[in-house]
């Protein structure tokens, strides 16, 4: 998925990230509207990367996290973006929060992101080495999901995403 395809969504959700906190019932009406975009079909290496991430929690008695198609397509467009931007970030973090809270029902959501890991195993290693990253590995969630696609050069792109319900 382009950026350019995601621009009318990305601006949806950023101007209703700027309305008033108010409990008017249209306002709300319109954020329940919110679309998310379809998750693609998981890919080898992103099922693998749920496995290891399960295998970890279940060794430091945690339980498993389920899979969730709704933060799999927000981690999706975020991988996207970093593509096109050819930057590793958390930018616009505020606005896939508000969206899952908004469709996932999550109360709490935080993500690890990487780029130029060759294999499910180096990138989940990395972020268990990771202190913050294993913080959100191993932190009180419900469901997860990950989105990793190349760039031109075949370059692996990563979005995690952690949410509690």
């Amino acid at each position: 998925m382009k950026v350019t395809k995601l621009l009318p969504f990305m601006a949806i959700v950023a101007l209703l990230g700027l309305t008033s906190c108010s409990t008017d019932s249209a306002a709300e009406d319109k954020i329940n509207s919110i679309e998310v975009p379809v998750a693609p079909q998981a890919k080898l290496i992103e099922i693998e990367i749920m496995e290891l991430i399960n295998a970890h929690r279940i060794t430091v008695g945690l339980n498993p996290l389920e899979d969730h198609s709704t933060v799999k397509a927000v981690a999706y467009t975020h991988t996207d973006y970093m593509i096109e931007a050819a930057n590793v970030s958390h930018d616009n973090f505020f606005q896939r929060k508000q969206s899952l809270q908004t469709n996932a029902d999550a109360n709490i959501v935080t993500e690890n992101v990487a780029y130029g890991f060759s294999s499910a195993e180096s990138v989940v290693n990395a972020w268990i080495n990771s202190p913050s990253h294993r913080d959100n590995i191993e932190g009180d969630y419900t469901d997860f999901d990950v989105s990793a696609e190349q760039n031109n050069e075949g370059k692996w792109y990563f979005t995690n995403i952690f949410i509690k319900r």
